[in-house]
């Protein structure tokens, strides 16, 4: 099993940047497709973002397209969100998530269901 931890979140304001990230423990991630999901109060979680395993492919959800970059450093077995022109409706809680390439295959997953292993997740406020 893979432990997620992510870091990173806090109080900011719009247009304001934040760098996400996403440590693994247990198991190395360099075997696990990530992703970034989100969850605002009375909201249904949503797909962010999400990357292959080396990084060559990387998806994003329209509302946060060149704002958002996803990128990963497979030697730390990290994962990075790195979120510049924040906006208030960017509030959410941010959850990273991991699924073995193996089972559900090597490119960007956008679908939440695909994913076996989730963080605790980090706040991220934004203030307008």
């Amino acid at each position: 099993q893979v432990q997620l931890v992510e870091s990173g979140g806090g109080l900011v304001q719009a247009g304001g940047s934040l760098r996400l990230s996403c440590g693994a423990s247990g198991r190395t991630l360099s075997s696990y497709v990530a992703g970034w999901f989100r969850q605002a109060p009375g909201k249904e979680r949503e797909f962010v973002a999400a990357i292959s395993l080396i990084g060559g492919r990387t998806s994003y959800a329209q509302f946060v397209k060149g704002r958002f970059t996803i990128s990963r450093d497979n030697a730390k077995s990290t994962v990075y969100l790195q979120m510049n022109s924040l906006r208030p409706e960017d509030t959410a809680v941010y959850y990273c998530a991991a699924a073995l390439a193996l089972i559900v295959g090597d490119f960007p997953q956008i679908d939440g269901n695909k994913y076996d292993y989730w963080g605790a997740g980090t706040q991220v406020t934004v203030s307008s």
